[in-house]
């Protein structure tokens, strides 16, 4: 899990979850007099320094799909953002809605219409001219029901099909069943396929392309040479030759080789790393302050999953879920675990989110004494430092989190030593990415998960994908026909009531009452926002880093590496 929060499970990420490598270390005192100059001009020295070059940085896990209708991944999600063009582009910095793919756009009074202005000479990578015929083709793929498309989620705020007009070649309208509040922002996540590309997904209208893939161990991207945008000089962007993407888990290696200058930036920096940079070469790191970002842990409620019974009645009792909750001291893992750069959670959205942020809720209180008391209210007791269910079942479960990922696994130890204080048994897993997605998404099992949320958009629209109980990233219950719980079926009315209303004092109070929705249920246990850290080497110009994903290179079309 945008952001929009999009779900990336990745890993810190996925978010759940996570979020892609920016690191970079460099000695040389010429090269530190030109990040000073670079960062005293801003961006006025990149078109002068234009000089293409290949810029390298890491993937923490193996992207699950080039077709950018699937994206439910923060390595795809990345990917995505480098090749696919869109219709307007949240601008990462300012946060302001510009125009891209489309010059101008229009939005209906009733908030349920849309009408694009599209550029006209625009073709995608392998030469197949970009039309209205694209952008309906595209929007009928994605919010086909049949796709289950994670993006296609943050559209759909009531029954009815979805009506696109062609108006012109340059010009169509999009017609929703019900109203779509920041119906414009929303098209930044969607990247326009051609209609009629044998190509298909590979043809794309972004700054690059994927020109090779080696399974679990590199992504290529290189120029997209019919990329329709141009600098103010009117040299043609983008101006780097080439991203060299790594698949690399592990976050020691990827430091390894950012000290080597193998890589040219980690879009997000381990604590211990950037404290221990920070010493020796400030200049290279860079603390945007809180995140959007989340990491959390839930509990398995799929009814079909293979546990035993007895496990699912605990997972699914919302006093267990908070008892739970109260046992963790989210104050630990803030300081032993990021060293100060993260902060304990409160919900579902980090305070840096300045509007939708509810500003009534707090983290939760540690309290392993309180925790046990409301465990005995429901039939729990302690026997000899064990905790048994009324039936003697004593209290064990797993929690199951990505291996190489070195913070997630500090955290999940802590988590083990707070439990183990109310008499809880927690075995720690650690799996490769691939295998802890299919338990997630495909086989269900697994007891508990601990991974976060990538966050892509400030607007609660974004976790369209997240809340309804109907959608896979849903991922306590995923994809409910139905809603199973009272609680769930008011967070699936409450979240279409804000995407649908033009009124933003009335979104903002359906959105709080989500968030204390989600804070008494405690289908997640947020635990912490961490800071949003990086590191960029000096050979990197025309970097800015943003708290938006993506942090270090959401301005890549513009980015030129030199000669190291």
């Amino acid at each position: 899990m945008r952001c929009r929060r999009s779900f990336s499970f990745v890993p810190f990420g996925v978010g759940l979850p996570t979020s892609s490598p920016r690191g970079i270390v460099f000695r040389d005192a010429l090269l530190r007099s030109v990040l000073f100059v670079l960062v005293c001009l801003g961006g006025l020295g990149t078109a002068a320094a234009q000089g293409g070059g290949e810029l390298r940085f890491c993937l923490h896990t193996e992207p699950k799909t080039f077709d950018p209708l699937k994206v439910a991944d923060d390595a795809s999600v990345s990917i995505r953002y480098l090749t696919g063009g869109v219709l307007v582009r949240l601008n990462r910095q300012t946060q302001a809605v510009e125009p891209e793919l489309a010059q101008s756009w229009k939005l209906s009074k009733d908030g349920k219409q849309i009408t694009f202005k599209l550029r006209s000479g625009v073709s995608f990578s392998d030469g197949t001219p970009f039309s209205a015929e694209d952008v309906a083709f595209t929007v009928q793929q994605l919010m086909d029901p049949a796709l289950h498309s994670p993006t296609g989620d943050a559209f759909r705020t009531g029954p009815g099909n979805v009506e696109t007009k062609i108006l012109s070649p340059s010009q169509i309208s999009i017609t929703f069943p019900a109203p779509v509040a920041g119906l414009d922002r929303l098209f930044d996540q969607v990247a326009i396929l051609s209609a009629h590309s044998p190509k298909k997904e590979m043809a794309v209208l972004g700054p690059f392309v994927v020109a090779d893939y080696k399974a679990g161990a590199t992504v290529l991207l290189k120029r997209n040479p019919n990329y329709w945008k141009t600098d103010a000089q009117g040299r043609k962007l983008p101006y780097l030759d080439s991203i060299h993407l790594d698949i690399q888990p592990n976050r020691d290696v990827e430091m390894l080789h950012f000290k080597r200058g193998e890589v040219d930036l980690i879009n997000s920096l381990d604590s211990e790393y950037f404290d221990k940079l920070a010493e020796t070469s400030p200049q290279l790191v860079h603390d945007a302050g809180p995140s959007l970002d989340s990491e959390q842990m839930w509990f398995n409620e799929v009814a079909k999953a293979p546990i035993p019974g007895y496990k699912k009645n605990w997972f699914r009792s919302a006093n267990f879920r908070r008892a739970i909750s109260a046992a963790i001291n989210r104050a630990d893992l803030s300081r032993v675990v990021f060293h100060g750069h993260a902060q304990p959670a409160a919900g579902p959205f980090s305070p840096a989110n300045k509007f939708w942020f509810n500003v009534k809720l707090r983290p939760e209180a540690y309290s392993p004494d309180a925790a046990l008391k409301a465990l005995q209210r429901e039939g729990f007791r302690l026997e000899n430092g064990v905790l048994k269910d009324r039936d003697g079942n004593g209290v064990v479960f797993s929690i199951i989190t990505n291996s190489g990922n070195k913070y997630r696994e500090r955290m999940a130890v802590l988590i083990q030593e707070d439990l183990q204080k109310i008499g809880i048994h927690v075995n720690v897993v650690t799996l490769d990415f691939p295998s802890l997605i299919e338990r997630m998404t495909q086989t269900f099992d697994y007891e508990a998960v601990l991974l976060g949320l990538t966050n892509v958009d400030v607007d609660p629209n974004g976790e369209m994908n997240v809340w309804l109980s109907s959608s896979e990233n849903h991922q306590w219950n995923p994809q409910q026909k139905t809603p199973e719980t009272a609680w769930e079926a008011e967070i699936d009315r409450l979240m279409r009531a804000q995407a649908s209303s033009g009124d933003a004092r009335k979104r903002k109070e359906s959105f709080d009452r989500v968030q204390e929705i989600v804070v008494e249920q405690a289908p997640f246990i947020f635990l912490i926002n961490k800071n949003a850290l990086s590191a960029v080497s000096p050979a990197v110009q025309g970097a800015s880093p943003v708290i938006l994903h993506p942090q270090t290179f959401w301005n890549a079309e513009r980015l030129t590496v030199s000669a190291k």
